[in-house]
């Protein structure tokens, strides 16, 4: 979860309503295996999901029994009770949940499902339990990284934000002996000392030498099973193979066989292209209109193996880009071009399975980076980069900006001179291969690594 910056005021106009979610239209499954509903946290989509997803296939659960919501609006107010364009209240998360469930036990005819939510996707979990009748239709809940005492529990910092213990949000949820909720078996997952917002100082949310009025524990689930995961950060207690373990027993009753990911040598890509507002806010709403062009690129250069795409397709309503049938062993290019926006160029890990949540969305320029040929953006959505802790680079560089200590920092960026040229990223075992494309002719550039 990241915190939202001080942003410029957003437009003045409504923002559109979000559509309902509905989960794909699968057939029933036909076995006895729980439905499992993924829950992303702020800012994010359910495109983090993927590695768990494969897992849990790769352990028998078919792909109709997998399912995960996009949030319309995916990131916070600032002040909870504020409207705020392209912002949603904890209330609007929860009732988005909550039809999204519905939905979900009518399409698979199952009478529960087991919920897991990545941080702030595991407030919209618990207040859907408490506070949304949604305690009959949940056989599990998994709440990974979620805040559940608060960021903070603070009168002086993030007064007002759903992440404060001290705002009424979780002053309710935390009402009580404790966090249980009857007829639902609840688990939450942690980190040791390594996640950024269960810290006892305020500097990951811009007050340094601040006390948070929380600690380590801050994730944890009075009454309820903890487990802490040592030395994993805040994304990886959802994303991280031990994490998965952790939630597969939990909700299937038995470890998993394999924490793994078996390859499948053809995989059906597909997701959708999703925007961003005036004020730089992402959305999870399908963009229409947009191009995407996927090119098959050389794994040691970056470079295209063909001057045709292998993938291209514009974009409808639904702001589906595919399918599109790849290779397991294959390095790709994918270029998105839409309205207002940079040519965003995103290299990625191979994909080892099949996956309809490969979602787009177009890079955002910082300031500063007009100044430069050329920029490259490593990304790492599903966790941090642990100076000490992983082996990564950029270009054989350590990018400026990733911090010691607690891992903090989810992207580095290098700026490059004039000229096409290859730049590798390297993530412990994984390195993709990227070119540079012109800042001048509005190419922004992203490794993004799977792990």
């Amino acid at each position: 979860m990241a915190l939202a910056q001080q942003q410029p005021a957003p437009p003045q106009r409504p923002a559109p309503p979000p559509p309902r979610p509905t989960p794909p239209s699968r057939p029933p499954a036909t076995d006895t295996g729980p439905i499992v509903i993924f829950v992303h946290g702020n800012g994010d989509s359910s495109a983090l999901w993927i590695n768990n997803f494969w897992r849990f296939e790769a352990n028998g659960f078919k792909r109709n029994q997998l399912l995960a919501i996009d949030f319309a609006y995916p990131n916070a107010r600032r002040e909870d009770a504020k409207p705020e364009f392209f912002r949603s209240s904890a209330e609007e998360q929860m009732k988005e949940l909550a039809g999204f469930v519905e939905q979900a036990l009518k399409t698979t005819t199952r009478r529960k499902v087991a919920l897991v939510g990545s941080s702030r996707g595991g407030n919209a979990i618990r207040s859907y339990l408490k506070n949304g009748g949604g305690a009959q239709f949940v056989s599990h809940a998994v709440l990974c990284g979620t805040p559940n005492k608060g960021i903070v529990n603070s009168d002086s910092l993030l007064v007002g934000s759903e992440f404060n213990g001290a705002y009424t949000f979780l002053k309710d949820l935390n009402a009580g002996p404790d966090d249980l909720i009857p007829g639902v078996e609840m688990m939450a997952i942690r980190s040791d000392t390594n996640d950024k917002y269960s810290q006892p100082d305020g500097r990951f949310i811009g007050a340094p030498g601040k006390p948070t009025g929380v600690s380590y524990d801050a994730s944890e689930l009075r009454g309820a099973r903890n487990v802490i995961l040592d030395g994993l950060d805040h994304r990886e207690v959802a994303f991280n193979k031990l994490a998965f373990g952790a939630m597969f027993e939990f909700i299937t009753g038995k470890p998993p066989g394999n924490l793994f990911i078996t390859q499948e040598p053809l995989p059906v890509l597909n997701g959708k292209v999703t925007g961003v507002s005036d004020g730089g806010v992402y959305t999870n709403l399908p963009v229409a209109e947009a191009e995407v062009e996927i090119f098959e690129v050389d794994a040691k250069t970056g470079e295209r193996k063909t001057t045709t795409p292998a993938h291209r397709k514009v974009t409808g309503k639904d702001g589906g880009w595919g399918p599109f049938i790849g290779r397991a062993d294959a390095y790709y290019e994918f270029v998105l071009h839409m309205a207002a926006q940079p040519i965003t160029h995103t290299y990625r890990s191979p994909f080892l399975r099949s996956s309809d949540l490969v979602h787009l969305r177009p890079g955002v320029f910082a300031k500063g980076d007009e100044q430069a040929a050329a920029v490259v953006t490593m990304s790492r959505p599903r966790g941090y980069f642990g100076v000490g802790r992983d082996k990564f680079s950029l270009d054989g560089k350590v990018p400026p900006g990733i911090n010691d200590g607690v891992p903090g920092a989810s992207t580095g960026k290098l700026a490059f001179e004039p000229g096409p040229r290859t730049v590798l990223a390297v993530f412990n075992n994984e390195t993709i291969p990227a070119r540079t494309w012109p800042v001048k002719e509005n190419h922004l550039v992203i490794a993004e690594f799977l792990n």
